[in-house]
């Protein structure tokens, strides 16, 4: 009988014990979940005009008081085409110069969107917060007097969350997805293999936001991304194929996440000049 008590106090402290670990660990994910999802470089960035010829910095105001640093590169004299480039979760503006300067090189107009937190700008990014960022970016191009139907959304990964989130309130002449994923969960679960969707505090349903627009877009993956798998990329074009639009599904070749073939080579940019040009916004010449 002894023998029996005894190894049911030690089958209860295992179970208590267990259960103690999974309340920690599910307690750490709820707690530092956003500096796992957000990696800023919260350095401030190189001054515009040693990187990017021609474009300036400027300030984007959110709807929740911050302001916002941010660098604009006009398009070309006499055009108006322009592309909203929404960053995905690391780096700062500095890191996309090459994008940038390309899509420039392209006849664009081009703004690079500094999320809150990020490249020295105050805040604390959020899946909220990020929109709200985009919202001011686009009122800084109208502002600027750049037509709505002049702007093209390109989101880079977690920002083809954004973008597409902003294209359901606010359409644009076209959107172009680089590496989106199908939701946050499935990203997450694709890189822990552990289906932590129920404690993540931000959503980023690209899926769902997708679905419910209308313009023409384009998403363009790479074919050996380790960071966003392809399939969920693929996802995201079957998606948008339920509306009646033009629809693009553009593959790198042995491209990796970060890779400049994928994040600012001639398959991106050539993407966007053909997702603007269904969406009746062709870029300049770039003669």
């Amino acid at each position: 009988m002894t023998q029996r008590v005894r190894g049911h106090r030690v089958l209860t402290y295992v179970a208590v014990g267990v259960t103690v670990a999974l309340a920690v660990v599910v307690g750490l994910v709820v707690a530092f979940q956003r500096s796992l999802v957000f990696v800023p470089d919260r350095s401030a960035p190189p001054a515009v005009s040693d990187v990017l010829p021609g474009a300036r910095d400027v300030s984007l105001r959110t709807s929740d008081g911050l302001t916002l640093a941010a660098w604009y590169l006009p398009a070309p004299e006499g055009c108006t085409s322009t592309v909203l480039v929404m960053p995905g979760n690391g780096g700062h503006r500095g890191s996309r110069v090459p994008l940038a300067a390309a899509l420039g090189d392209a006849g664009f107009g081009v703004l690079l969107l500094e999320y809150r937190g990020y490249g020295g700008n105050p805040g604390s990014p959020s899946e909220a917060g990020l929109l709200r960022d985009a919202r001011a970016a686009r009122e800084f191009l109208l502002d600027a007097r750049v037509p709505p139907t002049s702007v093209v959304y390109l989101g880079e990964s977690l920002g083809a969350a954004v973008a597409a989130a902003l294209a359901v309130e606010h359409p644009p002449a076209a959107l172009v997805l680089r590496s989106p994923f199908t939701t946050l969960a499935d990203a997450a679960r694709a890189a822990t293999h552990v289906p932590v969707g129920l404690l993540l505090r931000d959503r980023f349903d690209v899926l769902a936001a997708v679905s419910r627009t209308t313009v023409p877009v384009a998403v363009v993956l790479g074919d050996a991304d380790t960071t966003v798998p392809p399939r969920l990329s693929r996802a995201v074009a079957e998606a948008a194929q339920v509306a009646p639009r033009s629809v693009a599904e553009v593959v790198v070749p042995r491209a990796n996440h970060n890779d400049a073939s994928l994040a600012s080579g001639p398959a991106l940019v050539d993407a966007v000049i053909d997702a603007a040009s269904a969406g009746a916004a062709p870029p300049c010449s770039s003669g």
